[in-house]
């Protein structure tokens, strides 16, 4: 990325530049962790009069909305939950799309396109895998939207894995995969937006769909307001930014907003850029950093990280990948203002974080499914939401900053109010708050990479896992798993 960042005094979303679109929300909410989110997507389904859009990663018809105890009408499965929805609205569509070289991953753990086939029998339960991508690349947006009214966009794959508490217990009987195993903490978080950003994200989800199967949707007729029950608002009257990564293709360039909006963000901080990803690996963020913190009076950078990527290959190549990027930006952290942070639970055991989350001083916020790595960055789909202050809106800098108070208060086990006081007596570091607030038990604790060895080094820097482009050595295989793959349909 060569062009520069905007003046700090302009401001920072730009539709075409860092965003797709720039559009209006009555309210929109930030919903961490999944218990909550799977339940306000149920409640959703359930005010749903003539569409729902689900366009993910995964899905995995057998999991829970309620695990905790059903309150809300209907099955508690997500498969039956929406076949039995479309009995009871004769006017409603279902359209589900899912990328389909996930499909082949989840035949080895049993999941998704078996249990989706004793379901879609309904003619108004739409079922499709998107097949249209770079070979090796995927389709990682998690987008639901409902009558265009209202609409979700965020970090949290409807499948299975991933619903939690914001306790974050050791263990939790309710946290179990449908074969019956348990799986351990897991944080994330998501969006929830209406009117216009809502109506939006629908015209991305049609755009999707007809992209992946030709077929044109009609957006729905004009339908009344709806909001889950018990999700709060977090912003009322805003206006959001949707930016997208999208690969490109012999017919259009790559779209790379999320990049733009990612280093335009870093270079227009001025106090503190806090962050939140599943990985840390990507060159072109790990740079922008590193001339942020060789500046005498630039930000503290926050990232909270989980302990390892999820997977043994995946986790051999990403965490060898943050070691690089951890050593090229502490080279460079001449004032001591970077720190990467692991979140543990009240005995110590590591919580996986998956939530996609940036706050940048009290000025930006977003959220979406995009990492810290290169994939996000230019080679899969992506989406993100991104709410920016003005200076002088007192009220949505307040609320913005509340968000990071918020989220280091899940992961210290400690109330928000602690974690802005901290803030207040420690001169406004954010570290040293952090630092100051942790201890035992349920804390964060400071990233140190293990030593990585020479076959490690060479499968980092290959990018097998996490291109900027298509690879051109696995772009064969691929086409052909992908031709394999067309026969289970």
């Amino acid at each position: 990325m060569t062009s520069s960042t905007p003046d700090q005094d302009e401001p920072l979303l730009s539709a075409g530049r860092n965003c797709w679109r720039v559009a209006h929300a009555d309210r929109a909410a930030v919903i961490v962790d999944a218990a909550a989110y799977f339940r306000a997507v149920k409640d959703a389904f359930l005010k749903a009069r003539h569409s729902i859009y689900l366009i993910g990663w995964d899905f995995d018809t057998r999991i829970k909305f309620e695990p905790e105890g059903a309150e809300l009408d209907g099955p508690e499965e997500l498969g039956p939950f929406l076949r039995w929805l479309v009995k009871q609205r004769p006017d409603l569509n279902v359209y589900v799309l899912k990328w389909d070289l996930g499909t082949l991953f989840a035949l080895g753990r049993g999941t998704t396109p078996f249990a989706l086939l004793g379901w879609t029998t309904s003619r108004r339960l739409h079922f499709k895998l998107d097949r249209m991508h770079p070979p090796g690349a995927a389709h990682h947006q998690k987008i639901v939207v409902v009558d265009d009214v209202l609409a979700f966009c965020g970090g949290i794959d409807m499948t299975a894995d991933r619903w939690d508490t914001r306790d974050h217990l050791d263990e939790d009987p309710r946290r179990v995969r449908p074969s019956g195993r348990s799986y351990g903490p897991w944080h994330d978080a998501t969006a929830a937006v209406d009117d216009g950003a809502a109506r939006a994200l629908g015209d991305l989800a049609r755009e999707r769909w007809k992209r992946a199967t030709g077929q044109d949707l009609e957006p729905p007729p004009s339908q009344a307001a709806i909001w889950p029950d018990r999700i709060e608002p977090t912003f009322r009257n805003v206006t959001l930014g949707i930016a997208r990564t999208m690969p490109g293709d012999e017919d259009a360039e790559d779209v790379r907003e999320i990049e733009r909006l990612t280093l335009d963000a870093i270079g227009a901080a001025r106090r503190t850029i806090y962050c939140e990803s599943q990985y840390f690996a990507s060159r072109a963020v790990a740079d922008a950093i590193a001339r942020r913190l060789v500046e005498k009076d630039g930000p503290e950078i926050v990232i909270v990280n989980p302990e390892s990527a999820d997977g043994f290959l995946e986790a051999e190549v990403m965490d060898s990948a943050r070691a690089r990027m951890f050593d090229r930006v502490r080279r460079a952290d001449m004032y001591g203002r970077f720190r990467i942070y692991t979140p543990v639970t009240e005995r110590g055991r590591p919580i996986y974080v998956h939530a996609k989350i940036l706050v940048v001083d009290d000025m930006l916020f977003r959220i979406g499914s995009s990492n810290l790595n290169n994939r996000s960055m230019g080679f899969d789909t992506e989406c993100d939401l991104a709410i920016e202050a003005a200076p002088a809106d007192r009220d949505l800098r307040r609320r913005i900053e509340a968000i990071a108070d918020d989220l280091l208060a899940e992961h210290l086990g400690c109330a928000p109010s602690v974690v802005h006081k901290a803030r207040h007596d420690m001169s406004g570091s954010l570290i040293a708050a952090i630092d100051a607030l942790r201890g035992s038990g349920r804390t964060l604790r400071p990233f140190e990479p293990a030593p990585i060895n020479a076959a490690e080094e060479r499968l980092a820097e290959s990018d097998v896992l996490d291109p900027e482009q298509p690879p051109r050595l696995v772009k064969s295989l691929l086409s052909s798993l992908r031709s394999h793959a067309s026969n289970f349909r």
